[in-house]
């Protein structure tokens, strides 16, 4: 009887550990609610690449919201009348910023710059996923440590050792 308790047991602490995965998983993945209704895939199909809008990507650790100029720069002319733009010019007139929620967000204890992942050849689709083709942006990958030194120790073997250094992610 004692033998069947502690299976039991066992049975429930596995079953709540693979429960706890999936939904951390699923919150990971879910799209956050923002806002305003944006489409990236919009935009895409319209021509506008990514750092048309994310000018920061190049230089820095976040690829950056759009300033509120470069958003109503196109659209003083462009689908004035829909709600949505109609929103976006309601922040800028009020000088408001549009509470985005981020969506790809490091913890302050990990050093990340855009520059050399840019300059290593990688587009933001390596990442990031097809933002391109959604129309609700959301998380595809859960950006913890694990993932990015899976890709690190992938890269050329006179880079391992450099980019599998905890030093090259934490400072």
């Amino acid at each position: 009887m004692n033998r069947l308790w502690y299976i039991g047991i066992f049975i429930l602490v596995i079953a709540g550990v693979i429960a706890g995965v999936i939904l951390t998983r699923l919150q990971v993945y879910a799209a956050p609610e923002q806002p305003i209704m944006y489409s990236h895939k919009v935009h895409v199909e319209a021509g506008i690449q990514c750092l048309f809008c994310h000018t920061s990507a190049p230089k820095s650790s976040l690829a950056g919201v759009p300033s509120m100029q470069k958003c109503m720069g196109c659209h003083n002319t462009i689908d004035t009348d829909n709600p949505e733009i109609q929103q976006v010019a309601s922040y800028y007139e009020s000088g408001e910023p549009i509470p985005w929620v981020r969506i790809n967000l490091q913890p302050d204890f990990v050093y990340f710059d855009h520059q050399p992942h840019l300059g290593a050849g990688l587009n933001c689709e390596t990442c990031h996923g097809e933002v391109g083709q959604m129309a609700v942006t959301r998380q595809v990958e859960k950006m913890d440590m694990g993932w990015c030194l899976d890709c690190h120790i992938k890269q050329p073997e006179d880079k391992v050792a450099r980019l599998a250094d905890c030093l090259a992610c934490h400072k």
